[in-house]
């Protein structure tokens, strides 16, 4: 089955595939757009945005032709609003929330934000000073959404932030796990170089806990945000899993956004082990390599997968085929040991579990086998318990507990946020939450080790 959308697809040059799939609004559009708000007062958007930003106040600088204006509102809410713009589920927050939904149609709130940071982007715009040294380091580990809004915060309040990437570069999720249709690189760095021309430090490469002791951290740093995220995709815990052929979703994602396109996947079938967003990446970066066929098996219902609507649609439009109520139960290699099936079984749902969600149920003698040459992994994934328990934080199943108001873990000098303490049975937990997270873990700091300087203000 060839993707519906052909005239998106080559076939003769698969990185073609790969460029941004929007090219955003013109001025003209824009200013139209942004005249169609209200402006409203008390604006219900505002509270449907997780990071705060003031919406009707920097549509209002687009409208007035201030630009840059409208790019510093966002990011000063947002310090990686510009990647916020483009993968945000807005549908489902500011523009599901506003008002002319009851009339005609929402303002393009996404496509708003994206039009003034991408002219920031465009005009090399620096938007925010650090702010004067208070003597006081932070070590922040891990330079994902989370972690670069901690740091951004804490160098505008006066401290000095490290932040220790075990990686080559920072952004995370941003920079390597979002596909680049949706999110280019280079949107990810310009928003890694902002928060570094503040003065905070990017150590590259530098994973703790091998390369920098936890020990060395707690000595040297006034306090510690563990930002880590989360790990490798989980195994499926059959067999055949270690078949030529069987991919890592993220690595899978992480190659379209690192390694020359390849043509691997030409005229193949390919099967998906999950209905996530990882999940979705995966299937429509498999389209674009150009597989003939794309399945994505789930064991569960639509209504409990966690993919956001609008990617759902999006891997739809794509030809993706969605198989619900599919569990898989053995990957079948041929003699060269590469995939050439994936034996499945019908689901059924049972009681809930503890996560809350009923549990799929094999249904008996309903086993089927289908013919694929691929098969990607994209069921959740693992934790980093062995930093947090080098840490020797609680945690439940390598998500570390808090203390929900002010971020702190079991122990008081170490702050944790983002995925890292994203419990289990919640969906997927969203790029912008994790950001607004790292915002509050950073004031949070600043109540505890400027107390005087808080109260003063």
């Amino acid at each position: 089955m060839k993707p519906t959308n052909q005239s998106r697809i080559s076939y003769e040059d698969l990185s073609l595939n790969f460029q941004e799939n929007s090219l955003g609004l013109t001025k003209a559009k824009a200013l139209e757009e942004a005249n169609r708000c209200l402006y409203c007062y008390d604006a219900p958007c505002i509270k449907a945005c997780p990071t705060g930003i003031d919406i009707p106040a920097f549509i209002k600088k687009i409208a007035s032709g201030n630009v840059k204006g409208s790019a510093k509102t966002i990011l000063t809410a947002n310090p990686i609003g510009a990647s916020c713009a483009r993968v945000c589920p807005t549908e489902e927050l500011c523009e599901g929330a506003c008002v002319l939904n009851h009339s005609t149609k929402p303002i393009m709130i996404g496509n708003l934000q994206r039009y003034a940071t991408d002219w920031a982007i465009k005009n090399e715009q620096g938007l925010f000073e650090p702010g004067k040294k208070n003597g006081k380091a932070v070590a922040i580990v891990g330079g994902g959404p989370s972690g670069l809004s901690a740091a951004r915060e804490l160098a505008r309040l006066g401290y000095s932030a490290t932040i220790f990437e075990a990686e080559e570069k920072a952004g995370g999720l941003n920079t390597f796990g979002i596909v680049p249709f949706r999110l280019p690189q280079e949107i990810s760095d310009w928003e890694v170089k902002q928060i570094e021309k503040l003065g905070v430090e990017i150590r590259t490469h530098s994973r703790v806990g091998k390369d920098k002791s936890v020990d060395e951290l707690l000595k040297e740093y006034d306090s510690i945000i563990l930002a880590i995220g989360m790990s490798k995709v989980t195994d499926l815990g059959i067999n055949g899993e270690n078949l030529e052929g069987v991919y890592d979703a993220i690595e899978f994602v992480r190659e379209t956004k690192t390694k020359p396109i390849s043509n691997h996947l030409l005229g193949k079938t390919v099967a998906v082990i999950g209905a996530g967003n990882t999940a979705i990446d995966a299937a429509t970066s498999s389209v674009r390599l150009g597989a003939q066929n794309v399945k994505i098996l789930y064991r569960r219902t639509i209504e409990e997968m966690t993919a956001y609507e609008f990617e759902y649609e999006f891997a739809k439009q794509d030809g993706v085929e969605f198989r619900f109520l599919t569990g898989p139960i053995r990957i079948i290699g041929d003699e060269q040991g590469s995939v050439k099936g994936l034996e499945c079984t019908k689901m059924k749902l049972g009681d809930p579990g503890e996560d809350g969600r009923r549990r799929p149920v094999p249904m008996e003698a309903s086993e089927f086998t289908l013919e694929v040459d691929a098969v990607i992994k994209a069921n959740g994934q693992s934790r980093y318990i062995d930093l947090i328990e080098q840490f020797k934080l609680e945690h439940d199943g390598g998500t570390a507990k808090i203390d929900p108001n002010t971020y702190q873990t079991s122990n008081k000098k170490v702050f944790a946020c983002g995925d890292v303490i994203f419990g289990k049975g919640q969906g997927e937990a969203m790029v912008v939450s994790a950001v607004q997270q790292g915002k509050e873990t950073a004031y949070a700091i600043h109540r505890l080790l400027s107390p005087s300087v808080v109260e003063s203000v």
